[in-house]
């Protein structure tokens, strides 16, 4: 087997590509566990330093998805879903699965807990009582027959040859390989079935791509590799400098999802929702351009029937139907509460020029929202509730955040928090989400 990751790494190490049928017994030895992690790791770093070609980035990416359970369906069916490289205040999936289902579109989402200053999609939806995210591969198909949509986290019958690689990748300091950051994503989502899958790649100070020119690189490797497995693609690089919506925290991001749901809520939480379920409905020929599935998208979130298919997405998940019902009507008295609640005032007039997102996300790991180490519980009523926005007009002496905690907020926090909010004396604009689009 040591001669096998060695002919592999010379490849790699001399700019040939890699033996198709070498790579494929690699990967299935990695899925079987009958490699060595030290082997495991020089091919990992060889990848990281030279890079691969697209087409050797597909047939890993191919092989990684085959490692373990593929979702299959019937052929007509509108099988879709999204991925976003996560960012402060992301709760864009509690919302876009069952908008998605109300207009006809099935998604067996596939999620994962947060590793680093927020929760993950996973994180957020456990923090509502009984709800139950270890779904099997069969039991997210029943999901999907019955609802139209549901949120799964991922597990090891999904793609196992990329837990490994993940874990691995994470103490090598190889987490930062395009191609192998494509091949992890890309893998679990072609393993749902998918027809059409629309990436969201941050870009900004809080997000892993600081740079368009980081994410762009990220978006085309996603994109041409999810259409060399014949997945309809597109990626829409979107902003990650400002928090998204109002509401930063495990269970307040379900509140304001909730809200959302209900027709209310913040215009940026609405309108990034709409923009990829938009993307998603036009990629699967379900409308002819992208406003017009914005609008259908708004259209669910309005009338009702966005909420009703997360309400029974929440039941077939494990939530009491009473459960269930109050959390559409009355959040906060479903969802866990913080003991505490701290207002930051401003220091002087003006209008909101940024808000440093990974500063307040910092802060909010530091007390509980997100993780340090895998084994970190997840603290869910933590979190911020922003009261202004890029572009906002504000008074000396009035709240623009509200934190929410259990523990005492120590001075530095409270001198990092002060320093998140930065205004300016001349007029800003508000907010503009959407960088790019790469097809």
């Amino acid at each position: 087997m040591s001669d096998l990751v060695s002919r592999l790494c010379n490849a790699v190490d001399h700019g040939r590509e890699m033996d198709p049928e070498d790579l494929a017994e690699f990967i299935d030895a990695v899925a079987q566990r009958k490699l060595p992690v030290d082997t495991i790791t020089l091919w990992l770093k060889a990848v990281h330093k030279h890079g691969i070609s697209v087409k050797e980035t597909v047939a890993l990416t191919k092989g990684m998805m085959h490692s373990g359970a593929v979702l299959t369906w019937d052929q007509g069916r509108p099988i879709a879903d999204k991925h976003s490289t996560g960012g402060v205040g992301d709760k864009m999936s509690l919302m876009l699965a069952p908008a998605l289902a109300a207009c006809g579109v099935e998604v067996p989402m596939l999620a994962g807990r947060g590793l680093g200053h927020t929760g993950g999609t996973i994180d957020k939806l456990e923090s509502i009582p009984g709800f139950n995210c270890e779904l099997t591969p069969s039991e997210m198909r029943d999901c999907v027959d019955e609802i139209g949509c549901c949120i799964a986290a991922q597990n090891d019958a999904i793609a196992p040859a990329d837990g490994l690689l993940y874990a691995i990748r994470d103490v090598s300091n190889t987490v930062d390989s395009v191609p192998l950051i494509t091949a992890s994503i890309v893998s679990k989502k072609a393993a749902e079935g998918l027809k059409a899958l629309v990436l969201d790649v941050k870009c900004g100070k809080a997000a892993f791509m600081k740079t368009e020119e980081q994410a762009t690189e990220l978006a085309r490797s996603m994109v041409n590799t999810a259409k060399g497995l014949g997945i309809n693609t597109i990626a829409q690089i979107t902003e990650m400098d400002e928090p998204i919506g109002s509401h930063i925290g495990n269970a307040l991001e379900v509140l304001e999802s909730v809200e959302v749901l209900n027709g209310r809520g913040t215009k940026d939480t609405h309108d990034l929702v709409a923009l990829q379920g938009g993307a998603i409905l036009t990629l699967l020929g379900l409308v002819s351009t992208q406003l017009e599935g914005e609008q259908r998208i708004s259209q669910s979130l309005s009338n009702g029937t966005a909420a009703k298919r997360f309400e029974r997405m929440c039941i077939a998940q494990g939530v009491t139907p009473q459960t269930a019902s109050e959390l559409l009507e009355d959040p906060k008295s479903v969802l866990e509460s913080a003991r505490h609640v701290t207002a930051f005032k401003s220091k002087s007039d003006g209008w909101v020029e940024s808000i440093d997102s990974m500063l307040i996300a910092e802060v909010l790991r530091e007390h509980g929202a997100g993780r340090f180490n895998i084994e970190d519980t997840i603290d869910s009523a933590v979190g911020c509730v922003l009261l202004t926005a890029k572009g906002g007009e504000l008074q000396s002496g009035s709240v623009w955040c509200e934190i929410h905690h259990n523990q005492p907020i120590s001075p530095s926090q409270k001198r990092a928090l002060d320093h998140a909010l930065n205004l300016s004396m001349t007029k800003i604009e508000g907010n503009q989400r959407l960088i790019k689009v790469v097809k």
